[in-house]
């Protein structure tokens, strides 16, 4: 599974961990039931400390994405479509508000902003 730890980030590496395990759950690209590498095998793979592994799996299995088994290991949860749409409107309402503090602050109005999105729906 390919982590990318950066540095340079305002984020903690465990919080880079878990956002980037959640958005790998949420487009598809890790399944239902898949495993996850061991918290062990995951600290040795990026370098950390396996206390900052543990935290992310920790947060994750709070948060309703895996489910962890004493002996086997950590495993995608199937989500619940509800909660998956919802979380996808989420993320899409954060990065409308962004564009929408960009356009104004740009002097572009409304109705042209609506023109904007609806050319790249469209597309």
């Amino acid at each position: 599974m390919d982590i990318i730890i950066s540095n340079s980030s305002n984020d903690p590496i465990y919080l880079q961990i878990v956002n980037q395990i959640k958005e790998k759950i949420l487009s598809g690209e890790l399944s239902p039931g898949e495993a996850l590498p061991s918290m062990r095998n995951l600290a040795m793979q990026l370098r950390l400390s396996l206390i900052t592994t543990k935290r992310a799996y920790e947060e994750l299995e709070r948060d309703g994405f895996i489910e962890s088994y004493t002996g086997k290991g950590s495993f995608v949860k199937t989500q619940n479509s509800d909660f998956l749409r919802e979380n996808s409107i989420r993320q899409a309402e954060e990065l409308l508000a962004r564009a929408v503090e960009k356009a104004k602050l740009s002097g572009i109005g409304l109705e042209e902003l609506t023109e904007i999105l609806e050319m790249l729906y469209r597309e």
